[in-house]
């Protein structure tokens, strides 16, 4: 499928519309267009042949000519004129956090900035201060952001790496005979972003597969083609690399392509000790040469004494010991999740119905469901007032009145103010099953202020989880400057859950956060999709996925308990702080 490769020029166009000082409702379409076919279930090449775009929501008569005229001829007339008055080198600047549309156009039109190195050049000149609206502090954080977006170039996120490494997968699949495939390297570990994507396989006709391969219609550019080894390029610049090894060692030829390098490099050195060599053609005795294993994966850490160390745990962090005292966690499993706590609903920003998502958690066979729209502080996001609250309300209760089957649980995500209060009144929280805060403005604030917002919202009685609670935009925006130890002793301390946001660009908290959060400081998490369409509670794997890493089992989820056993934690810190 080329959806991503569609949704990409549509943003594109959206960003360069917003550089240029468009309509927003127009920016908007734009945007919202692209999110919708970036997730949308079927090929979009596939529905333009059969003349049925418009069926898309958002996608109008103009935008599908614009798709149609893309597949047909690779180029969008609209885009080509646009970039002829904006470079297109400005989406480049949009990228680095502090700077946004509106200041690319101001770099742009006040001192010709284009490119990232001259907008290094200007700030070491100091010439941004001369800027209306800009100060030290602005050039600084534009610096910032700067160097994170450095360190991020050229790894994607695991969220679009993850579907995409999964069609190719299913693509092999029908076209060629195939024993063993599966991905390796830092997908396998499900770590948050990926370089490139490592598939490893075994088959009898490899030239088949590696022509099968190299054909497939997400590729742009053959880099190489052989029989054991070939690596394309995507139309979105992904760089995909297939092995194909023998079946006798594809388990340790598994192993070794996952990792991590440390992981495996701490594997070795084990083996050496116990008289073994592992590379990726099996495990062989030191003595006499002797091949002990290699087909299967758990050849490998069997025979030197292990238990099989989960993909997601291989980075050299007391896995190797673990698995050779036999006291490897058995991880959290999403068949553990009996329940997504923080979905948004077109009551808010959320673009679908609370019957549609209620739907669709009950086909995932999920148990019940926290519709946890946003509230009245974030205007920006059609945050709900008091009395829209009470109107959703009969809505809910409506459909758990007629469907038993599932849930619907009422929520909040309520946004922690400037001060540290929660942005509805105590009486209107006290009547939600589920209050969800966070933080959503003033994330550059100092480590002081971020501290006292936090520590205050922690103490309200009413709020038992805290969304995203570092605020990180990967890739695109560090963490806050609050002060994570002060964040893990006030949620110990009032029984405040703390949430694994399954957002591919938040996984907030992180997964050595989040394992140190339950591992020294006993706290609960919940492992929460954000979704504000349908597509995205399938993000709930991304999550797991993250607790995983974390080293977390289904006991450290909320979200794993039955609806009666959940509520009864969440109500727990009411019964303890409210006097």
């Amino acid at each position: 499928m080329r959806n991503m490769e569609i949704a990409q020029i549509l943003r594109k166009i959206g960003i360069l519309l917003e550089i240029k000082g468009e309509n927003r409702f127009r920016v908007f379409a734009y945007q919202e267009a692209a999110r919708k076919i970036e997730n949308w279930p079927e090929s979009i090449e596939i529905l333009a042949e059969e003349g049925k775009l418009r069926e898309i929501p958002g996608i109008g008569e103009g935008l599908a000519a614009k798709i149609e005229e893309y597949l047909r001829t690779g180029k969008i007339e609209f885009l080509e004129e646009l970039t002829k008055e904006i470079p297109q080198e400005l989406i480049q600047l949009t990228e680095i956090p502090g700077v946004g549309p509106k200041i690319a156009r101001q770099l742009y039109n006040d001192l010709g900035i284009v490119t990232i190195e001259q907008l290094e050049q200007a700030i070491r000149e100091h010439r941004l201060q001369n800027l209306p609206g800009f100060g030290l502090k602005s050039e600084e954080k534009i610096r910032k952001g700067i160097d994170t977006i450095k360190k991020s170039t050229g790894r994607m996120l695991l969220g679009y790496a993850l579907p995409l490494a999964e069609e190719v997968i299913s693509l092999l699949r029908e076209n060629t005979q195939i024993e063993n495939l599966s991905t390796a390297g830092s997908l396998r570990r499900m770590k948050e972003t990926i370089g490139d994507i490592d598939i490893l396989a075994s088959t009898e006709d490899a030239e088949r597969m590696m022509d099968t391969f190299i054909k497939l219609p997400m590729v742009k550019q053959i880099i190489a083609h052989g029989t054991t080894k070939s690596s394309i390029l995507t139309y979105e610049g992904v760089q995909i690399d297939l092995r194909v090894v023998d079946n006798q060692c594809f388990g340790s030829a598994l192993q070794y392509f996952t990792g991590s390098k440390e992981h495996n490099v701490k594997l070795r050195e084990y083996a050496l000790k116990k008289g073994y060599k592992i590379n990726e053609y099996g495990i062989y005795r030191i003595d006499n040469g002797e091949r002990r294993g290699g087909e299967k994966e758990e050849d490998i850490y069997q025979i030197l004494g292990m238990e099989w160390i989960p993909p997601e745990m291989r980075e050299d962090q007391g896995e190797i010991e673990a698995a050779l005292q036999k006291r490897l966690p058995v991880l959290v499993d999403i068949k553990d999740i009996q329940g997504d706590l923080h979905v948004h609903s077109n009551w808010s920003d959320g673009l679908v119905s609370i019957d549609e998502i209620a739907n669709a958690a009950l086909k995932k066979g999920y148990r019940y469901i926290a519709i946890c729209d946003h509230t009245q502080g974030l205007a920006v996001a059609s945050g709900l007032t008091p009395e829209e609250i009470q109107q959703r309300r009969k809505e809910i209760d409506q459909w758990n009145t007629h469907h038993p089957e599932i849930f619907i649980l009422e929520g909040v995500e309520a946004n922690i103010l400037s001060d540290g209060s929660i942005d509805l009144p105590d009486e209107v929280l006290a009547q939600l099953p589920v209050v969800v805060a966070g933080i959503h403005t003033g994330l550059s604030q100092t480590t002081e202020k971020i501290n006292q917002r936090l520590e205050k919202a922690f103490k309200n009685p009413y709020v038992q989880i805290i969304s995203h609670p570092t605020g990180r935009l990967i890739n695109k925006r560090d963490a806050s400057q609050g002060d994570l130890a002060l964040l893990f002793k006030n949620a110990q301390q009032t029984a405040t859950a703390l949430e694994i946001n399954a957002q591919p660009e938040r996984l907030d908290l992180k997964d050595i956060d989040a394992r140190q959060a339950s591992e020294k400081y006993n706290i609960k998490l919940v492992i929460s999709t954000d979704s504000h369409d349908l597509a995205s509670l399938n993000l709930m794997r991304l999550g797991v996925a993250q607790a995983r890493r974390a080293w977390l089992t289904r006991d450290d989820i909320l979200n794993t308990l039955h609806k009666d056993q959940l509520l009864q934690i969440l109500w727990k810190k009411r019964e303890r702080l409210v006097i």
